[in-house]
């Protein structure tokens, strides 16, 4: 795997968990500095205990997110427990309850009851993350215990590395609301020089980001991007194995074979097959005239249209899934692949409205015809 794709891949290499990969890349990260630094606008950070590049999308994206932590709480509660670990040194031990204790303090959204099983649910599953993290590790003592009784106790010992996990701000955040403002804050300053802007965000759409789409009116993004494609290209193609595909109103990064960078679609997973069927049924509908795409070929729909077309996917391949798939109810199938689908940009949701973004077009998959017809011959002798 190439340097720099573990870079964008991993949220961080520590030393004392990955020590040929930290010191090979520290031999490397020269290399790579000016490109972070003048394509994206991102920051490298190496030090003693690790290396990280502070990866920042142009705007927010749902799919961005920490895909095991499903609930509002489950954010507030890490970022508790980072200010918690502030005041601790490197390999310092601290028991459950003080970390109970600082919560119960600071939380002013709720009232925290530890009485309450979800709210020890809720706070384990953050921990377990935190030591997926290298943030904090076990000690003493049962978690999974703490989840069934509130008494119960662990010994904990915090890594050091917390006080590297958020991003550097370059300014005082304490007057910011919006997700958005957080992401215009870090170019405030630069307008004599809006052209570096403009470049950071078309590459942080293309590499960050499922796609990257015009937006309405004059887009100086995606015109940006129209005019210097061939150089874009060819710049990008020299780190990655990859190719940039640039079309009316949308444009993806296409990873090669040998690239290893990040999360990707289709993947080694059933579900990712699932939702290329869907994609695929999706761009039928187009093409009959029973869905119809915008001028920024968006396809705005109500929920349970969305939700026929995708239980009538179940319906059409269900004999081909795996049993795992076979199974699932109706509901149960349409929720799986509706978080999928939300998780990979393919689709965004506002109250009862679905849009379905461009990307479904592009990422399609279909059984062989002849699979498909013995399916249907079979269901006719039945």
């Amino acid at each position: 795997m190439r340097g720099m794709e573990v870079l964008l891949s991993k949220r961080w290499i520590l030393k004392e968990q990955e020590r040929d990969l930290y010191y090979r890349l520290k031999d490397e990260v020269g290399k790579y500095k000016k490109f972070f630094n003048e394509k994206l606008g991102y920051q490298l950070l190496v030090n003693p205990y690790l290396i990280k590049l502070d990866k920042v999308p142009a705007r927010p994206v749902a799919a961005l997110g920490i895909k095991e932590f499903t609930d509002i709480r489950h954010y507030i509660f890490l970022c508790l427990l980072l200010m918690f670990l502030e005041d601790k040194e490197a390999g310092e031990q601290f028991v459950l309850s003080e970390l109970l204790e600082f919560i119960q303090t600071n939380y002013r959204q709720e009232q925290i009851d530890w009485t309450s099983f979800n709210h020890r649910r809720l706070l384990i599953k953050v921990i377990k993350e935190a030591q997926s993290y290298g943030l904090v590790k076990v000690d003493d003592g049962s978690q999974e215990s703490f989840i069934t009784d509130y008494n119960q106790e662990v010994l904990y010992e915090n890594l050091g590395t917390s006080r590297y996990f958020m991003r550097n701000f370059s300014r005082d955040i304490q007057d910011l609301d919006r997700p958005e403002d957080f992401y215009s804050s870090e170019w405030i300053g630069m307008d004599e020089d809006r052209g570096a802007v403009r470049r950071h965000r078309v590459y942080r759409k293309l590499l960050v980001e499922p796609g990257m789409y015009k937006e309405k009116g004059e887009d100086e993004d995606f015109l940006y991007l129209k005019n210097q494609r061939n150089l874009i290209r060819s710049e990008l193609a020299g780190y990655f194995d990859c190719d940039v595909a640039v079309h009316r109103t949308s444009a993806y990064l296409l990873l090669g074979e040998e690239s290893r960078m990040g999360r990707t679609l289709p993947n080694q997973s059933m579900v990712s097959d699932v939702v290329l069927l869907c994609n695929g049924e999706i761009v039928k509908a187009i093409a009959k005239g029973e869905l119809t795409t915008d001028i920024e070929e968006k396809v705005e729909i109500n929920q349970l249209t969305f939700r026929r077309i995708i239980e009538g996917c179940k319906d059409k391949y269900d004999q081909l899934f795996s049993k795992t798939y076979r199974e699932l109810t109706s509901s149960q199938f349409y929720e799986l692949i509706e978080e999928n689908m939300l998780l990979w940009g393919i689709i965004s949701m506002k109250d009862d409205k679905i849009w379905i973004w461009p990307i479904a077009g592009k990422l399609i998959g279909e059984y062989p015809a002849q699979i498909i017809k013995q399916i249907n011959e079979g269901d006719k002798d039945e």
